[in-house]
Parts: C-alpha cells; sequence; structure tokens
C-alpha cells in the first residue's frame, strides 16, 4: 500500500526524510542530473519562486516513509501552466500503479490551478532520433503510458532539434491538456516554450538555438501528434474531487456518549458530535482515521500522576446511571484531601457543575486518543487534521478539571508536537483557555493565545486578563486577549487578525486550534453575535498561516447551527491553506 502526498515545506521530519529520498532517486535514476540541482530541491520548497516556477513535490510513500516514487511539478502562474520535471519510481515501485497514481495526482493538480496544460519532455520513439534499440523500446514505453492520459508530442516545430548538432535521443515536448478539450494556441504555445528554455535550459541553450525553436512554431493551433500507441476514446479523465492528500484527516471520538449525564440544562450532550457530523458529510474534504490507542504516559506529562489516579479510580466506583457532583472544596487544608473519593471532587474541580460518571474516564480518555492520532496524522505530513471529541478538554489544568473538561487534549497534543517543534495554540472558544495557559505558563516554546469573553462577566472568571502573560521563560508566550459581551464578527475577525500577526511572530512549527463555536449567535452560554460567514472567514485567516495544523473540538452548545458553523470554519480554514 502507498499514499501520494505533496510536501509544502520541511517543517516536519516526516517531509525532510522524504525530500532526502528523492534527492537519492534523482542521483540514481537520473545520472544526467547534476549535484548542484539535486542539492537545491530543499530551497525550491523553501522559497518555490527563486527559480522563477513554483515548486512543486509530490511523493508515493508508504506507512514507514519509504518513498517508492515522487514527481516534481513547476507552476507558472502568470503564464498560466505547467511544466513536469521529472516523475520517477524506484526499482519497487515499478509495476505497481505508482507512477500511474503520481501522474494523475499531477494532472490534478495542474487543473486546478486552470492551468493551459502540462508540459513536459520525453526521449523520442523515432529511429531517426535514437540510434540504440534498447532505448528506443524504453522510450516507446513511456509515450505509450502517457498517451493513455491524452499526452502527446508537439507536432511539426523544431523542438527536437539537438542543441549540439550530432547528439542523440533530443527529447520531444509533450502536452497534455487535461481533458479540457481545448485547443493549444499558436501565441501561447511560443511564450511558454520560450519560458522552459530560457529559465530551465538558459545555461545549455545559446538564444539563437532558442529563437529558431520558437520561430519553428507556425501552426495556429499547435498540432499535436495523432495516437499510436492507443486509442484516442481511452483517454483517462481527469478527476474533479479533492485529492486525498488535500483532505482534512478527521478523527471521530467514537466512545463519547458513554458519558451521558441526563440533567436538565446540561447542554454537552453527545447531541453535539452528530450535529457536526452530519454537516461535514455534505462535503468532500475529510477523510476519517480510525483513532489509534496511546499509553496514559502522553496524559500524564500534562496532568499530575495523582489527579490522574484519582479521576480513574472515583470513576470505577460510581454507579451507572449516577453522577457526582462536587460541592466541597478543601482550599484551607490542601494537604489533606478527603478520603471518601466522591467528597475529594472539589479537591480537583474548578466548579459546581461539572459532573464525574461512571465512563467520564473512559469518554476523556478517547477524546485524548483522537487528539494524538490527528497530532500523528500532522506529523506524518498532513497539512490539516481535526479531531472531533467530546468531553471536551480547554479548562483542565494540570491538577484540575472543570467546565465540562476532564483531560486537556488540546494541551497533550502540543507536548506531543513540542519535541518536533515550536507550538502555537490559538484557543478560541468564548471561555478563557485556562488550562493551556496554566499548562504551559512557564514555557517558551509553546504559545498559549485565547481570544474570549471577559472574565469579568464569563466562566472561569479567575483567569483570562491580559495581564496574565506567563512566567519565568514563559513570560512573554502567553496572550489573552478578553473581549466585551456583545462581538459581532466585523469586529472578532479585526482581532484575529491582530492577533495572527503575532503569532506569525513566534514562528511555529505547528498551529493546534481549540475551537469552540459558542461564540456564535444564539449559544446558550455565549453572548456573541458571530454567524457561519464570520467562521467561514476567520478559518481562511487561519489557513493562510500555511502551516500544519490540528483542530481540536472544545465548547459549542447550539445545536441547531453548530455543524453549519463548524463545517464553515473547517471549509475556510481548507480554502486559507491551499490558496497562494
Amino acid at each position: 500500500m502507498f499514499r501520494i502526498r505533496r510536501i509544502y515545506d520541511l517543517v516536519i521530519p516526516a517531509n525532510e526524510e522524504a525530500v532526502s529520498q528523492v534527492q537519492d532517486i534523482l542521483r540514481t535514476q537520473f545520472k544526467g542530473v547534476s549535484e548542484n540541482d539535486i542539492n537545491k530541491l530543499p530551497e525550491q520548497l523553501r522559497n518555490p519562486m527563486k527559480y522563477r516556477f513554483r515548486s512543486i513535490l509530490f511523493v508515493a510513500d508508504d506507512s514507514k516513509g519509504q518513498v517508492k516514487g515522487f514527481a516534481l511539478l513547476s507552476h507558472e502562474p502568470v503564464l498560466n501552466f505547467c511544466y513536469l520535471d521529472f516523475m520517477s519510481t524506484t526499482e519497487y515501485g515499478m509495476g505497481r500503479g505508482i507512477g500511474g497514481a503520481i501522474y494523475q495526482r499531477v494532472r490534478e493538480e495542474a487543473l486546478s490551478f486552470k492551468s493551459i496544460g502540462l508540459f513536459f519532455e520525453c526521449l523520442p520513439d523515432d529511429p531517426a532520433l535514437c540510434r540504440d534499440p534498447q532505448t528506443l523500446k524504453r522510450n516507446a514505453a513511456r509515450l505509450r503510458f502517457y498517451e493513455r492520459y491524452g499526452a502527446r508530442p508537439l507536432a511539426d516545430t523544431a523542438y527536437e532539434t539537438p542543441v549540439k548538432p550530432g547528439d542523440d535521443c533530443p527529447p520531444y515536448l509533450v502536452y497534455d491538456n487535461l481533458g479540457q478539450n481545448v485547443e493549444l494556441r499558436l501565441k501561447n504555445a511560443r511564450v511558454i516554450v520560450r519560458a522552459i528554455l530560457e529559465r530551465k535550459y538558459g545555461d545549455v541553450c545559446p538564444r539563437d538555438y532558442t529563437d529558431r525553436v520558437i520561430d519553428s512554431f507556425k501552426d495556429d493551433p499547435v498540432r499535436i501528434r495523432a495516437p499510436r500507441y492507443v486509442k484516442k476514446e481511452q483517454k483517462i479523465p481527469v478527476s474533479v474531487s479533492v485529492p486525498l492528500d488535500k483532505r482534512i484527516a478527521l478523527v471521530v471520538t467514537d466512545q463519547h456518549s458513554i458519558h451521558h449525564v441526563h440533567e436538565r440544562g446540561y447542554v454537552e450532550s453527545p447531541a453535539r458530535i452528530s450535529s457536526i457530523l452530519k454537516e461535514l458529510e455534505r462535503t468532500d474534504l475529510f477523510f476519517k482515521c480510525t483513532p489509534r490507542h496511546f499509553s496514559e504516559k502522553y496524559i500524564r506529562a500534562v496532568h499530575a500522576s495523582d489527579f490522574v489516579e484519582y479521576f480513574k479510580r472515583v470513576c470505577d466506583n460510581i454507579k451507572p446511571g449516577e453522577a457526582v457532583y462536587p460541592y466541597v472544596f478543601p482550599i484551607r487544608n490542601i494537604s489533606r484531601p478527603p478520603k471518601l473519593l466522591p467528597i475529594r471532587a472539589g479537591y480537583y474541580c474548578i466548579d459546581t457543575f461539572t459532573p464525574i460518571s461512571s465512563n467520564a474516564y473512559r469518554a476523556a480518555k478517547r477524546a485524548v486518543d483522537c487528539a494524538m492520532t490527528a497530532a500523528e496524522r500532522i506529523l506524518a505530513g498532513h497539512r490539516l487534521a481535526y479531531a472531533l471529541v467530546r468531553p471536551p478538554g480547554h479548562h483542565a489544568e494540570r491538577r484540575s478539571f472543570g467546565g465540562f473538561c476532564y483531560f486537556n487534549s488540546a494541551a497533550i497534543a502540543a507536548q506531543y508536537l513540542s519535541h518536533h517543534g515550536k507550538v502555537a495554540i490559538l484557543d478560541l472558544d468564548y471561555h478563557h483557555g485556562n488550562g493551556q495557559q496554566y499548562i504551559f505558563y512557564q514555557r517558551s516554546d509553546v504559545f498559549t493565545i485565547s481570544i474570549h469573553g471577559h472574565p469579568n462577566f464569563t466562566y472561569p472568571y479567575f483567569s483570562g486578563f491580559r495581564d496574565e502573560r506567563g512566567e519565568g521563560s514563559g513570560k512573554g508566550f502567553n496572550l489573552n486577549i478578553p473581549l466585551g459581551l456583545n462581538v459581532d464578527g466585523e469586529q472578532y475577525r479585526k482581532v484575529l487578525d491582530g492577533v495572527l500577526h503575532r503569532l506569525k511572530r513566534f514562528h511555529p512549527r505547528f498551529v493546534i486550534v481549540a475551537l469552540g463555536v459558542d461564540t456564535a449567535r444564539g449559544d446558550p452560554t455565549g453572548t456573541w453575535e458571530l454567524r457561519a460567514r464570520d467562521f467561514e472567514a476567520n478559518g481562511r485567516l487561519i489557513g493562510a498561516l500555511h502551516l500544519p495544523t490540528l483542530v481540536v473540538q472544545e465548547g459549542g452548545y447550539n445545536n441547531r447551527v453548530l455543524g453549519t458553523n463548524v463545517r464553515s470554519f473547517l471549509s475556510g480554514l481548507w480554502a486559507g491553506s491551499y490558496s497562494g
């Protein structure tokens, strides 16, 4: 099994390793490519327009990260065409469908740019141009492969003229119209060919040679060679659906409904998940990933062991269908917590309305598994991932729970990702993200940001003030933006835009969005006025950071609009991430 994915940057180790393997394939399969050209590949990805084309790299790799094939595509946005520099599989990948899958993905990308077409060079299948019979046979096999897709050489031009008279095997220029059934106009062809020869081969193609090739283009539209190997009607169409590697990895908690407290006014209900899923299924932006089981050590890396042990034990001692609410808070002598486990709840809780049920630990642990699975997908090279979890987590601190939150899934995922680079947590819930703030309050490698209702009138009341900026080495790496009672979409967007400028100066490798949509108009726990179009616009702003982004679901309790608002945010995030 293999997957095709685009390498956007070298932010994650999996991408760095993939690029290194691609360089090895180039050395092995393309003997004529200089070491200098091979070594510049990472820079082409870091600074895509440095070489006058936007460089796009696709790899086919397996579950162990072994690259079985690749394609390097150049996009010229002004002249509006794509050029395929290299495409190859390893010996292992030959005959396994990898080459076809990569080429289809290249075509999909070129079509997404609304390109005139896809151009590339292919060595000739004409004995007059290629003297070696074995080479001629291989060339014919390649041209047969591409002809299945409707890609054929340009005809009646001097493109395949050797730069040095007498040289063998000068390449054809092959054109794939990407199934658009449009003809290649002479005017476009001339400027495109000049761009290819001058930008790609300017060091080997003299000016008079380039001019001679350009002048040989006479026909309008430019003629394409007739099919030699495949019937015309057998062309393989380009898919118009969202490619798998561009979709958002969706990890849904599969045990959330076991924690269901049947209390009037308890808004954190299982219906929240189904409301969101129903809307997500209306788009083709997602692919589902099965949540993995993770060791409890990842939870203990963020939460105090005594709290984790207590939470597990108290849940085991509660009868099914019953719930324990904290009502005794031993702040006068915290060194002597109550002996009875139900009474001890107030020792670890910050409020009186967050119940513990017999299944609360299992549900919260599975939410962590989902967030960790989504974080793994990010490390494996996916650009975007969404952990649709319940119960939420952003109010859970190192050794306390509250606000319907037990384990801080976003913080646990951030801790995991922080081993691979700096992380920014952007909390967009109506209520302050006190959990992340205090967990990372003394650290400079995780930047915690929260936009929320002012604690003078909004839960949790004791945190979220502007002057809480971090301590010790973490000073300056916690940012609170408390807002007033009445905030509309435009006001929120201006605040978010300013926050994102501050986030960019941190230069994180990863962004985690703690997504609360209780900022929506009509939410029973909030007072703000954001609508679906506002969530979509906010998602676009965050996506435009072009950083690997993990979204973890937090609040949002108006089930009539909950799914629509989440879908709108994630659609905007996707559009922003893949723009430009």
